[in-house]
């Protein structure tokens, strides 16, 4: 059986993202309503429709989070903010606090870890890693009226903010919340989320959480030998394990795997998901859906970023 990587590595690739910088002057702006407004006018609709060749791909990689390893150092965090060049925290990463409340990444933390009581070993408290589980056949895909995301043959799902304008439509068709907006970019759309280090995978090396956890809590390998790797661990050791692999089947499989050893809904994960992907429930409606209505919060928000410019510069 092939051994999946699990200790750290040098990944000669950097998983950058494409950055802003480039103003909007007022020709541009009203260029951008007048060309979104015609488009709003004719009403055409999207076409979307589930990804179904996604399943040619068996060697697409993946990652087993097992959370009966996390202690919470928060290591996973520190490596992934210097991978994607984040800017720093408020709080170190050695703070201890940020566990008083639960966080979601956000466009300056694409991964985040929680920490949570346990029930089944009081005093022991467990903590969840958060980021983009990189669906099998991502929903957030299928809902961008204009193909900003793409589920690659590596497995990763990428987002391109080149040809994103905001409708966030993503953000609400994600079952697992995790897209995040860039507010502080209003003039030009981005959302942010954790890529698995794609540009690493495709040059031969492996994400930056996974190589920077000291507990080997984060393993990176094929999907199909992690499932495996899942399965021996709930065999071997039962009363470590509830026997289930979160995102083997939810919303139709993910990329990101985990291990627990208490039920998932417990951590706050969603225990509600069908097998299929949630594309399969939508698309019907999502290709009816009239690019007007995709269209206005983009357009509310370059007014809104507009006049809010207006008044600091007044």
């Amino acid at each position: 059986m092939e051994k999946p990587v699990k200790d750290a590595g040098n990944g000669s690739g950097r998983d950058e993202r494409t950055g802003g910088g480039k103003g909007v002057n007022r020709r541009d702006f009203l260029r951008g309503v007048a060309v979104a407004g015609g488009a709003a006018f004719l009403g055409t609709p999207t076409d979307v429709q589930a990804l179904h060749d996604l399943s040619g791909w068996p060697d697409r990689m993946g990652m087993l989070t097992d959370l009966t390893e996390c202690v919470g150092c928060r290591s996973c965090e520190a490596a992934c903010n210097a991978a994607n060049r984040l800017p720093a925290p408020n709080a170190p990463f050695d703070e201890k606090s940020v566990f008083e409340r639960k966080r979601r990444p956000t466009a300056s933390a694409y991964t985040v870890v929680n920490r949570y009581e346990n029930t089944k070993t009081p005093g022991n408290p467990i903590y969840r890693k958060v980021q983009c589980n990189h669906c099998e056949e991502p929903s957030c895909a299928s809902a961008c009226p204009v193909r900003a995301y793409t589920k690659t043959p590596e497995g990763p799902v990428l987002y391109n903010q080149d040809v994103c304008f905001g409708c966030r439509y993503c953000m609400v068709a994600c079952p697992f919340y995790a897209p995040a907006y860039d507010y502080d970019s209003a003039l030009e759309p981005k959302v942010v989320k954790c890529t698995m280090c794609h540009g690493r995978i495709k040059a031969g090396g492996i994400p930056a959480c996974s190589g920077a956890c000291p507990m080997g809590a984060i393993t990176f390998g094929k999907r199909g030998t992690l499932l495996k790797v899942a399965r021996d661990r709930i065999r071997k050791f039962p009363d470590r394990y509830v026997d289930q692999i979160y995102g083997e089947y939810e919303a139709g499989g993910t990329s990101w795997l985990y291990l627990s050893g208490v039920p998932f809904g417990q951590l706050d994960y969603p225990t509600n998901l069908p097998r299929k992907p949630i594309v399969e429930n939508t698309k019907g409606f999502l290709s009816a859906v009239p690019l007007v209505l995709t269209l206005w919060p983009a357009l509310l928000g370059l007014c809104y970023a507009a006049n809010r410019n207006k008044e600091e510069k007044g």
